[in-house]
C-alpha cells in the first residue's frame, strides 16, 4: 500500500515516484478534490475509486476509508491511496497509515508538495520575506472555535489557512476582534497550478465579500500577511525583458 501526495493539482508537480506509482497501480483510491489531470496518469484498466469526503458530513467516513484500504490491499498487488497535497499535512495520512499498520498491511508514504506552501509559490506569493516575515503558520480553518485567536492576531508570521472557504467570515471577524488590522493584505488562491486557477488579492476587511461575490470554491488556500503584497503578479514576473547588453554576455 502506498500513501501518495498528489501536490496542488498540476501533474508536472508530482514527484517522479508518485507519477510512476500511478502508472503501475492496480487500484487507486483518491480524494474528492484530486485534479482530473493527475487522474489521467493512472494506468488504463486500473480500479479508480473516489473516497473523498464532502461538506456537511456527506461522502465516506474515515473508518469506511480505512476498511476499504485494507480490503483492497488484500485484493490487489499495488494499491495507491492518492491524497491532495502531502499525506501528512492535514490529510489524515497518519490515521490511515496507523490503521493499515494495525491490520498488518505494509505501508510506504510518498510525500507530495503541500498546497500550504506550493500554492502560494506558484501564485507568486512568498510566505516569508526578509524584513517582513520570518515565519509562517499553517492553520486548519475547518473549525475556528479551536484556534488560538490572540496568538494568530498578534503574530507577525504569515498565516496560511487551509479548508477555510466555508468559515472565512468567522476567521476574519475573530482576527479583527483580537487586533489584526483590516487593511492586512490577503491572497485567495483557488485551484492553483491547474487550468482553473484564480489568484485574487484583497484585504482582511474585504475578504468575506470577495469570496462570496467571486464564488470561490475549494480547493483554495488563503494567505494573510504583509508578504502578500511583496511581488507583482505572476504574469508580470513572466514578462521580464533582458537588455541587449545582458543578452550579449
Amino acid at each position: 500500500m502506498f500513501l501518495v501526495g498528489a501536490g496542488p493539482g498540476d501533474p508536472e508537480l508530482l514527484t517522479m515516484k508518485a507519477a510512476q506509482l500511478l502508472r503501475q497501480a492496480d487500484a487507486v483510491l483518491y480524494d474528492r478534490l484530486i485534479s482530473a489531470e493527475v487522474l489521467r496518469l493512472v494506468r488504463p484498466g486500473s480500479l479508480l475509486e473516489c473516497v473523498g469526503k464532502a461538506p456537511g458530513g456527506r461522502g465516506w467516513t474515515q473508518p469506511q476509508i480505512h476498511q476499504e484500504l485494507i480490503a483492497l490491499a488484500y485484493r490487489f498487488h499495488t494499491v495507491v491511496r492518492l491524497k491532495g497535497g502531502d499525506p501528512f499535512v492535514f490529510g489524515r495520512g497518519g490515521e490511515e497509515a496507523w490503521a493499515l499498520h494495525q491490520a498488518g498491511v505494509p505501508v510506504e508514504i510518498v510525500p507530495g508538495l503541500s498546497s500550504a506552501l506550493s500554492a502560494p509559490t506558484v501564485a507568486g506569493v512568498p510566505v516569508t520575506h526578509r524584513g517582513i516575515s520570518a515565519s509562517v503558520l499553517v492553520v486548519d480553518g475547518h473549525n475556528p472555535d479551536r484556534l488560538e485567536w490572540p496568538m494568530l492576531s498578534g503574530t507577525k508570521a504569515t498565516l496560511v489557512f487551509l479548508m477555510a472557504v466555508g468559515t472565512i467570515t468567522t476567521i476574519a471577524e475573530r482576527l479583527a476582534i483580537f487586533g489584526k488590522p483590516g487593511n492586512t493584505p490577503v491572497a485567495i488562491l483557488e485551484r492553483t497550478s491547474t487550468a482553473h486557477e484564480r489568484v485574487i488579492k484583497t484585504t482582511l476587511a474585504q475578504i468575506s465579500q470577495v469570496i462570496n461575490v467571486q464564488h470561490i470554491e475549494n480547493p483554495a488556500v488563503i494567505v494573510i500577511g504583509e508578504t502578500v503584497g511583496v511581488l507583482p503578479s505572476v504574469a508580470e514576473l513572466r514578462q521580464g525583458k533582458l537588455s541587449e547588453a545582458v543578452r550579449c554576455r
